[in-house]
């Protein structure tokens, strides 16, 4: 009886240990419920297989199936295999179904897929019977992720949602989560980045409730959502977050998979060699771990880094090839197809065309014989690539294997494959029997840039610009999902290298015209989609009262000589906040369509103007003139001794602005400011030149770092009209929606803000040119009386303190009297207001990202449709900005158009960095 006792107590210290193994489990703590199980099998005798009680071989089968996926977590994956075996051989017959899901869980999370998916197919139909439903729910969400990774969107998302029902019917708050987090990952590959967003959004806050352990796992799946829209530098922060989670809970495949995704991340900024090194770390560990199919996506990722570093392309191009043949192998069709691009791009780049050409044509590479290495011993043919963002499994409460599948959800291949669809596409024929569905769009994209550099390199340019077209088309559609601006001006950086070969195939065809029509197609095409009004919802709504809050107490803080860094992360934190709720905006669907050049021809005829727009095509610096009906192009310097020039000329004059510098100091400065004019008037001469000559006003089209230069400083500007947009188009269009301006100013607005010496003075002047315009200044200038009175005005003046916020520019703010009128708040308008002047320093400042997309305050009003909008680039001293405004007001209220009043006002103001956006 002793001996049955203890017995007995035993079995109860082992369960109790096995139950505490099952929450370190699921709360993403491998290597604890490792220590806790061979705790309780130390205690059942059990040290080697041959050990143990007969008795004992329920509890032990639960123990070994429960220590064979902790030790897999850790990487120790054919130890974990040889665990499940021995469970097999214990467990009774009510309970084999538990060890086939686990099984298969197991050979998901190393990637084979199909034996995966034989393991849950024998385990579903055992549990549908007579089974554990909780066990059953965890079965259905684990085979949701493999045909996720096959491509079954709808198989996946049924069995998704049958899992969240049992979970939600059997009170799992846990499991119901990771449900919905597999089913927001449904809408990430079908390409809807916005829901799949607001989905994880509310599995952080059931997470973050239930189970915070699994945070991490959703930052990696979130940061590939934000890849899917180009947002890589968002991506990397949130990829950080993950992999420092992963370090703590040693999580190894998570680990390595968000190494791999910092590696895209790398690439997709231009940033190659810190790719080459994400995706070796990567490699590393997944051969380590043992996931045959994600170490190939790494070693992809290490040649698509080799490739766009030009590092031996022959070399690329043979190792991608056979890279192609070991994804045939693992029936990966999708990584084989991006592998063999990869190879088609290296062989041109290599100047192999024939075999470029034959590689371009060929079906998919014969799988090549397996290395000697056990590791690369892969899974048989018919094993597709199961991508499961992986979610350590979660605890049933009396269930026999608590931690049995993985609740999860995948992504298609982040380190090769950005995994977004953009609606379906026919497979081509060369791709042996074609596919079922519908590609990942950087695999389209990959393959129309393919296509249209061997078409270059063959001399077909036609076909060349045919394929780029398509390709931007593609994004395009993708781009017509989206509502917020961040991701609108983001996505344009995964159309970059096709925009690239499109301009330098358009150059070498000779044509102005068309050069000047595929420079449109490349730019600022953001503007061609209107953003989503931001919704007035609670959580938003708080966080912009606090922030406004915030910002109150920290410019009382400056004022009286103090710092906070407290108040300024809690800022951080909200910004984000609100921005992430933006990024869950769907985008509207209208476009504008690009504009003809004769369109554009005919309204500059109109106007007496001419337009210059400026180029940076492959670190050479270009400009397209429009004049007289006729297109010229000049091929000017060097990009980068310009942009520097700009770069420099901004920092003399924001120090020129400066109060009190001493004599010499500012000499210096006004010297430099005038050499650095006259860089950019050498450099641009010719074709400013060229426009003068033929029309008495320019519309300027800058690039990158030239969008910050106040042209109307350059010698043959002064004096002269000029309007900057950011494309022809969005000057056409801004254009044909300016109105004429009301003389009386009885739909104008006229905002004074805080601590501003000469601001309602000049408010007060300014209402003698508009005496019926409507004045808000001192406490009553708010926010809310603002943005009401903003609502649809014709016109409106700020004079207010701004500032630019370069690290997010959607807070890019004008100080009022209870806080920042943000870039951000203009979306909540029904209709901005058609002209905007803001006498407030450097507002009209931008970040400008790949394609020319413009984010900051002024670009913030032109997008939503205001027509023309006059800011500055640089600090502007205050006796000078009043004397300017006034003019400019007067001169307005005359009938002068504004870039005429502004080219009056500023005339003989050296100081003067005022520039008027817009239509001019």
């Amino acid at each position: 009886m002793r001996d049955s006792g203890r017995a007995g107590t035993l079995r109860e210290q082992a369960e109790r240990l096995h139950r505490l193994s099952v929450e370190a489990t699921d709360n993403g703590r491998p290597a604890l419920a490792a220590r806790r199980l061979r705790q309780a099998l130390t205690l059942l005798g059990w040290t080697t297989p041959a050990g143990g009680t007969p008795g004992d071989d329920d509890l032990l089968a639960r123990l070994l199936t429960s220590l064979a996926h902790a030790e897999a977590e850790q990487g120790r994956s054919e130890l974990g295999m040889d665990l499940l075996d021995e469970a097999q051989r214990r467990a009774p017959a009510g309970e084999l179904a538990i060890v086939h899901a686990q099984r298969g869980l197991m050979h998901l999370r190393m990637g084979s897929s199909t034996q995966a998916l034989r393991e849950l197919d024998i385990a579903a139909p055992m549990l549908q019977l007579d089974g554990d439903r909780v066990e059953l729910a965890r079965v259905l969400l684990n085979r949701s992720v493999i045909h996720i990774a096959t491509g079954r969107i709808r198989q996946a998302r049924d069995d998704a949602r049958r899992s969240a029902q049992l979970a939600h019917t059997h009170d799992h708050p846990v499991l119901a989560a990771k449900a919905l987090h597999n089913d927001g990952y449904c809408d990430l590959l079908l390409g809807d980045v916005p829901a799949a967003l607001s989905v994880f959004a509310r599995v952080e806050r059931l997470y973050q409730d239930v189970n915070p352990g699994f945070l991490p796992v959703l930052a990696l799946d979130r940061a590939r959502a934000l890849l899917a829209v180009g947002l890589t530098d968002e991506a990397g922060h949130t990829l950080d977050q993950a992999i420092d989670g992963f370090r703590r809970q040693r999580l190894m495949q998570d680990y390595a998979e968000a190494e791999l995704a910092r590696a895209q991340c790398a690439l997709d900024a231009g940033r190659h060699a810190e790719a080459r090194d994400w995706a070796r770390r990567a490699e590393t560990h997944f051969r380590r771990r043992g996931s045959a199919a994600w170490a190939r996506r790494a070693e992809l990722m290490r040649l698509r880094s080799d490739l766009a570093r030009g590092t031996a392309p022959r070399s690329v191009a043979r190792r991608a090839w056979d890279l192609a043949a070991r994804f045939a192998e693992l029936d990966m069709p999708d990584d084989g197809e991006m592998a063999r691009l990869v190879s088609v791009r290296a062989l041109i780049a290599a100047g192999h065309l024939t075999a470029a050409a034959s590689t371009a044509t060929a079906p998919p590479p014969t799988p090549p014989p397996p290395d000697a290495s056990p590791y690369a011993l892969a899974p048989p043919p018919g094993s597709p690539p199961g991508e499961p963002s992986p979610h350590t499994p979660a605890p049933a409460s009396q269930a026999p294997s608590g931690e049995t599948p993985l609740d999860g959800m995948l992504t298609a291949g982040v380190g090769t494959c950005i995994g977004v669809g953009a609606g379906p596409e026919p497979a081509p024929s060369s791709r042996a029997g074609g596919r079922p569905r519908g590609e990942p769009l950087d695999v389209r994209l990959m393959r129309r840039l393919a296509e249209a550099e061997l078409a270059g390199a063959q001399g077909r340019r036609g076909q060349a610009l045919r394929k780029v077209r398509e390709g931007l088309a593609l994004i395009d559609s993708h781009r017509g999902r989206l509502g917020s601006l961040d991701m609108l001006t983001g996505v344009a950086a995964l159309g970059a290298d096709l925009a690239a070969h499109g301009l330098r195939a358009a150059l070498a065809g000779g044509s102005p015209r068309q050069v000047f029509a595929w420079s449109e197609r490349c730019r600022a095409q953001a503007f061609r989609f209107r953003p989503t009004r931001a919704p007035e919802d609670e959580r938003t709504a708080e966080a912009l009262a606090e922030l406004r809050q915030l910002a109150q107490q920290m410019h009382a803080d400056e004022a009286a000589g103090h710092r906070r860094p407290a108040l300024r992360r809690r800022c951080l934190e909200l910004e984000q906040v609100i921005r992430e709720r933006g990024w869950q905006l769907p985008g509207v669907g209208e476009r504008l369509a690009p504009a003809p050049v004769a369109a554009v021809q005919e309204a500059l005829a109109d106007d007496g103007f001419a337009m210059v727009s400026l180029l940076n095509v492959g670190g050479g610096l270009l400009a397209l003139v429009l004049v007289d009906g006729r297109c010229h192009l000049h091929r000017l310097s060097a990009y980068e001794p310009v942009a520097e020039a700009a770069r420099r000329l901004a920092g003399d004059l924001n120090a020129q602005a400066g109060r009190n510098l001493r004599p010499a100091l500012r000499a210096v400065i006004e010297a430099s400011v005038e050499r650095q004019l006259g860089v950019l008037a050498a450099a641009l001469g010719a074709p400013l030149r060229q426009a003068l000559s033929g029309a008495r006003g320019i519309v300027l089209i800058p690039t990158m770092g030239l969008s910050a230069v106040p042209w109307g400083l350059l010698p043959g500007l002064r004096g002269r009209p000029l309007a900057v947009a950011p494309s022809a188009l969005v000057w056409l269009a801004a254009r044909r929606a300016a109105e004429p301006f009301v003389r009386d100013g009885s739909s104008s607005v006229l905002v004074a803000g805080p601590d501003l010496e000469h601001a309602e003075r000049e408010i007060q002047r300014l209402g003698a040119v508009h005496p019926k315009a409507r004045m808000l200044r001192g406490e009553q200038a708010t926010v809310s009386a603002t943005l009401s009175a903003l609502d649809g005005a014709s016109f409106a003046h700020f004079a207010a303190h701004g500032h630019h916020e370069r690290e997010n520019v959607l807070f890019s703010r004008l100080d009022l009297a209870d806080g920042p009128l943000m870039a951000h708040d203009l979306q909540r308008l029904d209709r901005t207001p058609g002209h905007v002047v803001l006498s407030a320093c450097d507002v009209g400042q931008a970040v400008v990202r790949a394609g020319d997309e413009l984010l900051g305050f002024t670009a913030a009003l032109l997008y939503l449709g205001t027509s023309t909008v006059i800011s500055s680039l640089t600090r502007v001293p205050d006796a000078v900005a009043e004397r300017v405004m006034t003019a400019y007001h007067q001169g307005v209220a005359l009938g002068a158009s504004p870039a005429d009043a502004l080219a009056a006002a500023g005339e003989g103001e050296p100081a003067c960095t005022f520039v008027c956006f817009g239509a001019g």
